[in-house]
């Protein structure tokens, strides 16, 4: 994309809102947004800056950036989601692109519709962005494939696949977690440097924490795993050490480290931060866990047990969460130490810096 588009192409006259959004001049190669992997740290800062700038606007009056005006956003959301896709939307709608939203219980997919047919009409339709949420893997990168194969020009974003990828979600957490340690500084990756993640939980069926793992490793911080054999494979110790299948080379020179921890009372102590993540039940193929109760007090987290950590570190959880389960419902309500409700509102800023990078240069991105 061209650096400070909407700049050049609204002009500060139309909108002074747009006065405050100084695109960086980073350049942007990705087409599309499929999985953190290919990210490098230069592509890590362009979203937090410009995430950051998206979220400094007034949050009153005059709330739309005429930046997206007439190009065309589709959610093609196969699979359920409150957050997920309604920051999308707003997002868009934001940015003045229009949206349109599919249905897979009222649409042609019920009649037998192949999947790449009804992206395809929606790309005939018109649309410039497929926002894609699937329950398979590599959905979203098949169709980016498609379009591509066609000579089409339509970026598509990952909503989430399968277990695969959400690059929406790392990007919000990495976001949270650098606003929260920037303080009052500039929230750029550097923060992120020599930190002690811990992400506890069902790690096995969490999209959230490998895309998680991609985007905190990149940025230099350490990643404690932790949680029972059944939902933390000891191999997740090495799922950074390499790129994945058809990615030549890394584009970080140089990650932070993954270690898989069993025991609570050891991942915690000296933790910059918690995340927890949901136990996915309707994941699961077998009986991973003998009982939630018997989870939550191996696993779950409290007040009592954040005390290990040696400080008023803060928790994270994608949601939903399931209470009492992976979080006690007196530590989730706690605004103090909670960046829950943190992260869903920062959503809406990365979706729409994601959004921006994709749709808004005159030629589509490199």
């Amino acid at each position: 994309m061209a650096p400070g588009w909407a700049l050049a192409r609204v002009g500060p006259g139309r909108c002074p809102f747009l006065l405050t959004i100084a695109v960086s001049r980073r350049p942007w190669s990705h087409r599309h947004v499929l999985d953190l992997a290919a990210f490098s740290p230069d592509d890590y800062a362009t979203v937090l800056d410009l995430a950051g700038r998206f979220a400094a606007l007034p949050t009153t009056g005059q709330r739309r950036l005429p930046a997206l005006q007439g190009r065309l956003v589709t959610t093609l959301f196969f699979e359920p989601s409150t957050r997920t896709r309604s920051s999308f939307e707003l997002a868009a709608r934001r940015l003045s692109a229009d949206v349109q939203s599919f249905s897979p219980a009222t649409s042609a997919l019920v009649k037998g519709e192949s999947l790449q047919d009804t992206a395809l009409t929606y790309v005939a339709m018109g649309s410039d962005l497929l926002v894609v949420r699937h329950a398979c893997a590599q959905v979203p990168a098949t169709l980016a494939a498609t379009l591509e194969g066609r000579g089409l020009r339509v970026a598509v974003l990952n909503a989430g696949d399968g277990l695969h990828s959400h690059p929406s979600q790392g990007l919000l957490d990495l976001f949270t977690l650098a606003r929260y340690f920037a303080g009052a500084g500039p929230v750029t990756p550097d923060v992120l440097a020599g930190r002690r993640i811990v992400i506890v939980g069902d790690v096995l069926h969490s999209r959230v924490a490998r895309s998680n793992l991609w985007a905190l490793t990149g940025c230099g911080a350490d990643v404690v795993l932790c949680g029972p054999p059944s939902l933390l494979p000891e191999a997740f110790a090495d799922f950074v050490a390499a790129p994945p299948p058809g990615q030549p080379l890394d584009p970080v020179a140089r990650r932070g480290r993954v270690q898989v921890e069993r025991s609570l009372e050891r991942a915690l102590p000296g933790a910059d931060a918690v995340m927890a993540l949901r136990l996915q039940k309707e994941r699961m193929r077998q009986n991973l866990i003998t009982s939630l109760d018997a989870y939550h007090r191996q696993y779950g987290l409290s007040h009592a047990r954040l005390e290990l950590c040696g400080a008023e570190v803060p928790l994270l959880h994608p949601g939903p969460v399931n209470r009492g389960v992976e979080l006690s419902g007196p530590l989730l309500d706690d605004g103090a130490r909670s960046l829950v409700e943190e992260q869903v509102r920062n959503g809406i800023p990365i979706r729409m810096a994601l959004l921006y990078l994709l749709a808004a240069g005159d030629d589509g991105a490199g």
